[in-house]
């Protein structure tokens, strides 16, 4: 894969099962050491989709490449090339983590390069993702945080260039979705991993994702930094002031020179001062609900890049 081709690159990609279409087009692409994250309300296709990259379903129609190979005909040197941290994942109960990643890492040896040497050392990668003290008890017996993190890890034992995550801190305790928030940046930034993920925490999405993507309707509605996406659908802050006493909110879409003219104003009677702008989260249920509320054929929204 040449070094400007994109890690993932979709056009067109449509899937009906029976009658039903549940992709009608969708297109982007996820650049080689980019954060990418899928949102979209359930039923949306963000699984559909995912599942195709993976190679585990075939595309209705459209062209899907990823790492510069069609998942349909993707043989075990590229699959050795790819991450996958499912939903939820129960085998092996009567495993450790030590021996399943140990016996997981055989299997990279073969597709092992300078460029890009496999697997994961197992004992780096239990620290990495915080189960060294772990790493000798039955998975049977571990917490559902703790199995998270492990479900990671086998994602991880391969060293992939493209790491597909699938609501990847469900059940995490915040010390341990921070941790991970911290080794997700590392994977894109020290080591290059292009990384694709699916949240329902729009928080999470804000502090990873380089890049969200809006599946709404089968297409992609939205495409954009968290940043970019905030200004462009809910782009009305309030600002907020106390002033004698008394407390005042104003709404505008020019923060800065209003704040400004505040100041210069009333600065020295000011007790409080806080611009409150909109959140991923605000944008988010704006964008689905705008989506939902226009007419058939006329579905996307005004001024998002698509």
């Amino acid at each position: 894969m040449s070094g400007d081709e994109p890690a993932v690159r979709v056009r067109g990609l449509r899937m009906s099962y029976g009658t039903h279409e549940v992709l009608t087009g969708v297109d982007f692409d996820v650049r080689q050491g980019e954060v990418v994250c899928l949102l979209g309300p359930n039923g949306a296709g963000k699984t559909t989709t995912i599942e195709v990259l993976e190679g585990f379903r075939s595309p209705s129609a459209g062209e899907v490449r990823v790492l510069g190979v069609d998942p349909d005909e993707g043989d075990d040197a590229w699959r050795a090339r790819v991450g996958v941290v499912l939903q939820s994942w129960r085998d092996h109960p009567r495993w450790t983590p030590r021996r399943l990643l140990t016996y997981l890492a055989g299997y990279f040896e073969p597709w092992s390069t300078p460029a890009h040497p496999r697997p994961w050392d197992v004992e780096k990668l239990l620290a990495t993702v915080g189960l060294t003290d772990d790493g000798d008890r039955k998975i049977a017996t571990l917490s559902g945080g703790r199995r998270r993190r492990l479900d990671v890890a086998v994602g991880l034992i391969g060293r992939p260039e493209l790491l597909f995550l699938d609501e990847p801190t469900a059940g995490f305790d915040p010390q341990a979705r921070r941790d991970f928030h911290d080794l997700a940046h590392r994977l894109s930034d020290m080591e290059g991993t292009s990384i694709l993920l699916t949240t329902h925490d729009l928080g999470e999405a804000e502090r990873l994702a380089d890049r969200i993507l809006v599946l709404a309707g089968g297409t992609i509605v939205a495409d954009g930094s968290a940043e970019a996406l905030t200004r462009q659908v809910a782009a009305t802050s309030e600002v907020r002031w106390a002033e004698d006493g008394e407390r005042f909110v104003h709404a505008t879409e020019e923060p800065i020179p209003f704040v400004r003219q505040l100041l210069a104003q009333h600065g020295a009677e000011l007790t409080d001062l806080e611009v409150r702008r909109a959140s991923l989260e605000d944008t988010y249920i704006a964008m689905v609900a705008r989506y939902e509320s226009a007419a058939p054929g006329t579905r996307h929204l005004a001024g998002v890049t698509r």
